[in-house]
């Protein structure tokens, strides 16, 4: 547990300065590619003779050669290249994985995995994992995906380690958590273009995840207890499409980081919103309101192309003319792109938000309230978590979220 907490006290030092730096460096240059499990005291799930290990190692392997031919200017670091354990317990072994990826000095970390569903062999696609507390783990629920990596979760029965674990979250979202986001949802799309049934992004509170110094994510390929999926990761067609599949999703995230560091105006293709969702953004549109929707945001695309962002914060400090220029608000959502504020996603907050500028691949933070104070703003939390239930306090002062 001591060592718990210091690595967690090491993260908040190091997040104050480390999403500015992110942003303005020299893109990305070195990514981590870890293969999930290994040797004989960590194989991860095995089916009919496959073990998870094995099929995660051999991807990490493609994948990272597809990263050295096509990208060279990016260097690629595995944190384990023949069937090994990095330690001698469970969490040993994470924090190994988590140690190579910082001594490197990595741009971002990507875990790979195979997923399993014992009670439910039908059961299949791909998903990608980012730091963060589902409303499952919050409740202590158990399902496909908690089962799969419980042993590897943060134990937040204890008080002072969930409070801590949270505060690191809420710190989170102002450094590495939209990028790892970002990632995440560049991942899912390429799944998608590959054929693979999108399983979508989700967050858990993976060991491995926070004790990373970079955006990072943990992606499962399949599902290994579905006799269908596991020949094909088994196999090596279904390695090499995998491994191509994320190669695709690393060239974009890369391109895209690259041009935002070198101070280029960028935005990810505009399909990308449209084709792939976070679990934990607002539930599935009637048909009728995704015609509305669709229709609201070809207008909203539109009016992207020709307003800056501080328009859209004049708009809604014009709209809301209450708003104090300094205080604090509950941030509902994130995006990279401008949205109307009476967009349906916003549910029963439509037309009651307002649009702030803030750092990160999002930039455009929608809130709700106005507030004087933290307390003030806490109290008003829990109303708005029922809608949102990643909705978190921030300071906003002159239009923009500060720190």
């Amino acid at each position: 547990m001591k060592h718990f907490f210091c690595i967690i006290l090491a993260a908040f030092s190091f997040m104050f300065l480390a999403e500015e730096s992110f942003a303005q460096g020299a893109g990305v240059k070195v990514i981590v590619i870890d293969a999930g499990h290994g040797g004989s005291s960590f194989p991860g799930a095995s089916y009919k003779g496959v073990k998870e290990k094995d099929i995660n190692l051999k991807v990490a392997l493609k994948l990272g050669a597809l990263i050295e031919k096509e990208l060279p200017a990016v260097k690629v670091v595995y944190t384990r290249t023949t069937d090994k354990a990095l330690g001698k317990t469970l969490n040993e072994d994470l924090s190994a994985r988590a140690n190579i990826a910082n001594k490197a000095g990595g741009d971002f970390f990507i875990s790979i995995h195979a997923n399993a569903a014992p009670k439910a062999t039908s059961v299949m696609g791909a998903e990608t994992i980012i730091m963060g507390e589902s409303e499952k783990e919050t409740r202590y629920n158990e399902d496909t995906l908690y089962n799969a990596n419980k042993d590897e979760l943060i134990d937040m029965s204890d008080e002072n380690t969930a409070a801590m674990v949270r505060a690191y979250i809420q710190n989170l979202q102002f450094t590495y958590g939209e990028y790892s986001e970002m990632m995440a949802r560049i991942m899912q799309k390429h799944y998608v273009k590959g054929g693979r049934k999108d399983r979508k992004v989700k967050r858990q509170l993976l060991k491995v995840l926070y004790a990373t110094d970079m955006p990072s994510v943990l992606t499962e390929l399949g599902f290994m207890s579905n006799a269908k999926e596991l020949a094909y990761m088994n196999s090596e067609k279904g390695q090499n499409e995998l491994a191509r599949m994320l190669c695709n999703a690393v060239k974009e995230y890369v391109g895209y980081i690259n041009r935002l560091s070198a101070g280029e105006d960028v935005t990810l293709a505009e399909e990308d919103d449209a084709q792939v969702t976070v679990e934990n953004q607002p539930e599935e549109l009637k048909p009728e309101e995704k015609t509305k929707a669709q229709e609201n945001t070809r207008e909203t695309m539109q009016e992207a192309k020709t307003q800056e962002p501080k328009t859209v914060v004049a708009q809604n400090q014009e709209r809301q003319a209450e708003v104090s220029d300094s205080g604090y608000t509950i941030q509902i959502l994130a995006s990279d792109k401008q949205v109307k504020t009476t967009d349906s996603q916003f549910k029963g907050y439509r037309g009651k938000v307002n649009c702030y500028i803030g750092g990160g691949v999002l930039k455009y933070k929608y809130c709700y309230g106005s507030f004087s104070s933290r307390s003030e703003a806490s109290q008003q939390l829990a109303a708005v978590k029922r809608s949102f239930k990643d909705a978190f306090v921030v300071r906003y002062s002159q239009g923009k979220i500060v720190k």
